[in-house]
Order: structure tokens, then sequence, then C-alpha cells
């Protein structure tokens, strides 16, 4: 039996020269041919450790299984069969796919051949930056990096262990971003990146150069996946050379998470971020509050979670809100926090009278609720109460402060109760009501960002993004989250009218369909349960036909974002409900290919679940852990 070892200290050409004897010999023996990316392994150290499994994960016991490339495919045999000992994190990287998750949108070359290192191998070297901000940013993101590595090594028992595969190389990262000094996640970012690795001598050469701190960032997302623990070496390994030339294909690439309906600690959100830095999504949208609770303790407003929050350990402080900011933005990610109104407020909101402002809400936890509103408790905010739009621009403008985005906002608004506006306001169609609160809230919006609007202002479909009232919105500053399912009509309308739009489709990206309804024995709101495959294959955009009706304008989809609306859902499943199905979205808005989900992107995905897993993300599994042992076998 052969095992994997020492080789890989060694320079390049020697070790290439060394996989072609033993392929040769592996020809002999096995009387089938074999591509150089399945070969690549390591004959082991003759020290204390010469006659036992190097990994800790094993317990001290011989591996069972070994992973051989024959036809583009890895193929497993007993190791007590083969004369070869690879693992099945080194076949799947070395066989014909590429492993990277998103798939890439331009030219990609990667090595057959695969390199020692550990995460003290890497080192960062900014060759040009615009602004010392960008700078300090790309120092922080990098460290980030070297530390998701060094997690590889302390789950595996090997941090502090004496390598037994020689000398690990060394890893010189060189990254020149030549373009905005600005570290934000923007409207305007420019994402897209170039990396090569190459030898250079005994060590690495990585070069990622960009347009923007994201892009750059994102090279080093690249980079940490062309890096794997190889379980039976006990050793990190990198691919020798690489080419990677890549961009996303929409802007707007997110992931909403409720936090009003069940409370969710900061580490699970920061948890979340990871995940979602992970798959290069950049918009992580925190629907912060809502009719159940208002967990959000501002300076501005500090009533709202003094009356709304569901207690003291369900609060989320301002140092939290930076914290999460701070994290995301090293991830490339923007912080998007929307206090929906003017519907879906509750007891927060109740406070008024007493401060001497009169009443901010209406129908607050009003009886029989299944008239007001679609779910309990209901409640809507006053559009009558100037003190209500003066407490709307202080959230604001702390909302923003704390954040850093000024560059796009969302106002909520949906699900308005036109019968409780009707009871206290019945010299006014609900509707006007709706529509003049909404310019008010743009106002106040306005004034909070110190006299500029964002350039997009999202709401939620609604029967305000119905004629006549769409046509009476203005496009040019509000765009449209479109939440209704991509089979009616007026899910359409708002993309044919020409509104910048975010598509989070409830019959294609709702994860939290198909679990039934909270409320009874009936099936829920939304069914069924979308799979992973469901969501990677929705694209809705393919069906844009613009110039076929009188008044069609091109569609103008920005992206689109998954929603998590919790209900039903607790801090300790998050991560199974949201992981890998969202990291499907994430490639089907970065790449956009035209293929579903074939053999390969089952594949990709089985490999980007084993990432997350391996930051700690408890991703549900795409099949029994058979299918990942036996490759397109399960197909």
């Amino acid at each position: 039996m052969k095992w994997w070892g020492e080789a890989l200290g060694r320079s390049a050409w020697a070790h290439l020269s060394r996989v072609g004897r033993l392929r040769r010999a592996l020809l002999l023996l096995a009387a089938a041919a074999c591509t150089a990316a399945a070969l690549l392994y390591w004959r082991q150290q003759t020290d204390d450790d010469a006659h036992r499994p190097l990994h800790s994960l094993y317990a001290n016991v011989a591996p069972q299984w070994s992973w051989i490339c024959r036809n583009d495919r890895c193929e497993r045999f007993l190791a007590t069969e083969t004369p070869i000992l690879q693992s099945l994190p080194t076949c799947n990287m070395l066989c014909a796919s590429t492993q990277l998750w998103p798939q890439p949108t331009g030219p990609v070359s990667l090595a057959t051949a695969a390199a020692h290192v550990r995460s003290n191998s890497f080192s960062l070297q900014v060759i040009s930056s615009p602004s010392r901000e960008l700078k300090d940013h790309l120092v922080d993101a990098f460290n980030l990096m070297v530390e998701d590595l060094k997690s590889l090594e302390r789950n595996a028992g090997i941090e502090n262990r004496r390598s037994s595969t020689g000398t690990p190389h060394d890893v010189l990262v060189r990254v020149t971003v030549n373009g905005t000094a600005d570290p934000r996640m923007r409207q305007d970012t420019d994402e897209t990146y170039k990396l090569t690795l190459r030898p250079a001598g005994n060590s690495l050469m990585v070069d990622i150069t960009a347009r923007s701190f994201v892009g750059a960032r994102h090279g080093f997302e690249t980079l940490s996946q062309l890096v794997w623990l190889d379980p039976y070496a006990a050793s990190l390994l990198i691919l020798e050379a690489a080419t990677v030339e890549d961009g996303p294909r929409f802007r707007y690439r997110g992931l909403l998470l409720d936090t009003a309906r069940n409370y969710f600690p900061v580490s699970d959100i920061l948890r979340t971020i990871d995940a979602m830095g992970a798959c290069k999504m950049n918009t992580f949208h925190w629907h912060v509050s809502d009719s159940q609770s208002f967990p959000l303790r501002l300076n501005s407003a500090p009533q709202l979670a003094q009356h709304g929050a569901y207690g003291p350990g369900a609060v989320y402080t301002t140092d939290d809100v930076r914290t999460i900011v701070r994290r995301a933005r090293l991830r490339g990610i923007r912080v998007l926090i929307e206090v929906d109104a003017p519907a879906h407020v509750g007891k927060a909101w109740t406070w008024g009278p007493m401060a001497g402002l009169g009443h901010l809400a209406h129908c607050v936890e009003v009886e029989p609720w299944s008239t007001y509103c679609g779910e309990p408790p209901c409640g809507q905010l006053n559009p009558r109460n100037p003190n209500v739009y003066a407490i709307l621009e202080r959230i604001y403008a702390e909302i923003i402060q704390l954040t850093g985005v000024d560059d796009i906002f969302h106002l909520g608004g949906d699900e308005v109760s036109e019968r409780c506006w009707a009871q206290h306001f019945n010299d006014t169609d609900p509707m006007e009501l709706w529509f003049d609160f909404t310019k008010r809230a743009m106002h106040a919006l306005e004034r909070a960002n110190g006299g500029k609007l964002p350039e997009l202002t999202l709401l939620w479909s609604s029967r305000l993004t119905h004629t006549p009232y769409l046509e009476r919105l203005d496009k040019k500053r509000f765009g449209v989250q479109i939440w209704g399912s991509s089979r009616w009509p007026e899910s359409r309308a708002v993309l044919d009218a020409g509104y910048r739009s975010i598509l989070s489709h409830v019959d294609a990206w709702y994860l939290d369909c198909g679990f039934g309804s909270w409320r009874d024995s009936s099936d829920g709101h939304c069914g069924p349960y979308r799979s992973w495959q469901q969501i990677y294959e929705h694209r809705p955009w393919i069906e844009e036909m613009p110039g076929l009706a009188t008044g069609v304008e091109p569609w103008r989809v920005d992206g689109g974002a998954a929603c998590q609306w919790t209900e039903q859902l607790g801090s300790g499943g998050l991560d199974a409900r949201v992981w890998p199905r969202t990291a499907a979205l994430a490639e089907r808005l970065w790449s956009d290919r035209a293929e579903g989900a074939t053999a390969d992107v089952y594949l990709r995905l089985d490999t980007q679940r084993a990432r997350l897993l391996a930051k700690g993300i408890h991703a549900a599994p795409l099949w029994p852990r058979w299918c990942s042992h036996n490759p397109h076998a399960c197909l």
C-alpha cells in the first residue's frame, strides 16, 4: 500500500516527474487509462508516523477507501484493492470538475497537480491600493481567509503538528486594486477580478487584480477554494497553478433573514454572513422588525425596543449592528436593514400617547386578527400623525449611519389593511392614504440621508404596485422587490413597466415554504418545499419579451434574493434551512448558466457544502453520504 506523504515539499517539476512514473506503474497494474489529475499522491515518510495514518479524524485506523479518477469521475475502491491511496477531496479537486462555487463567468484554467501548504504559509503584499482605508480592508479580509484555513487545520487536529509531508510551500498573494477607493459594496461597485497562481521556485505566487475591494475579496474567496484538506496526508494542499477571470451576472445577490418573528443571536447572523461570503453573495437583507417584535435598540428611538422586544436577551444593540456590519463588509456584503412600514408594526409603536405624541399606530393586536392582517398580531402606523414621520426620519438616519449604506434603502411597504385605516379615516380612500404615506416616508428618508435620495429605494410588491398606483410611482426613485409568484400577472406588470426590480418569487425563492401552517393543519400560505434544484433552475428573466406589447419596456432586473421568514424557525435550525439551498441561488445569480442542475452542479455543490461545514455552518446534506462517495452514481 502506498501512502500520501512527503513529495509536496519538493519542487513542482520534480513532483510532476514522480507523478508520471507512478502513473505508468498504475497503467501496468490496472490496464486502464487515467488522467494526470487523478494521480497526485505521495509516499509516507520514514519517521515515527511511518506505520499509521496521519490524520487524527481516523482515530489511528487505516482509511477504508481510496478514490481514483477514471473517465472524468472519481471511482471508489477498497484501500486493500488498489496500490494507490487517495482521498475523496483530493480526487475531486484533481479530476475533471473545476470545484469552484459559484462557477466563474470567464475563462478558467486549473493545474492537475498540487503542493503542500500550511495556513501560516500565506502572506500578503498589496501592490496598489487607491486608499489607506481600502488597504486596511484588504489586510483584514486576507486575515479572515487565513483564519478560515487555520480552522481547517484546527478541526483536523494538525494546527500545531509537525509536518510529515515535507517543507510547506510559501504562498505570496499580491493584490492590485485600480479603481474606487471606497471599500463598501455600492450600487456601482465593479466586482470583477482576475486571479493567477503559478510556481515560483519552491514557492507559489498569486496575483489578484480588481477594480474594487469587493472584487479583490472575491479573489481571496476563489483562492481559498483552491486549497483543501487532504485527510490522508494530514495536510492542506493547493493547486500548483490556476488562472480565473470572473465577475457576476447580476449586481444584487441577496438573502433576507427575518429576526422579528423569532430572535436569532448575533453569532447566527455572523455565521450566515460567512456562508454568504463563501458563495459571493453581496446583500444581507435584515428584516429586523415586524408586528411580532422590534428587537433593534436604536439611540434615536429606544422606546421601540423597550415596548417591542421579546425581552432583554432578545435585543440587538448598536454595537451588535456594528459588529455585523464590519464582518459583512470584510466579506464583500452590505447590510440592508428594513424597518417595515406602514403595516407589520405592533406593540413597539404604542408608546405615543404616554410621550405626548398621539397615536403612532392603529389596530395593534386588534381582534379578530384575520379580518385585519395575514397573521397575528396586527397593527399599522398612523399616516396622519406627523410625529410618525419624524420618528421614521430619525430611525432612517441612524440606520444609514450604522450600516454605511446610503445608496440603497428598503422602506418595506406591504400588506396594508384598508379596513383598519377606513375605520379611522373614513373621509379618504385607504389606498390614497397608503400612497401619501409612501411619499412622506420617502421625504423623511431624503432628509435622513443629508438631503439626497438613495439611488434605489425599494418597496415590496403590493397593491400599491398595481395599476393605477404603479403608474403614479416614480420609477426613477423607486424599485420593487417582487415577492409574488412568477406566474402572477401583477408580478410581470412591474417588470413590463420598467421598474428596477429585485426578484424574490414565492414560488421559487421563499425558503419557509413547504412546512405547513403554524396556525392549523393546513398546508400553509405557500408550498411545496423549494428544493435547491428548483431554486437553481428558476430563471424568470429569460421570459422577457420586450416590444411585443404597447408600453412594455426592457426588464430591469438588478438581481434576486432568497427570503427566510421565521414563523417556524429558530436559532438551532437556521443553517440547515438556508444552506445549501441559498448557495444554489448564489450561483444562479452569479453565473446564470443556461444548464440546470447537471451532474457537475451536484458535485460542485456537494464540495461547497463540505466547505460550509468546515466553516462551522451546519448545512443540510444534498443526498446520502454514499452518493458523495460515489459521485455521478446517484444521478
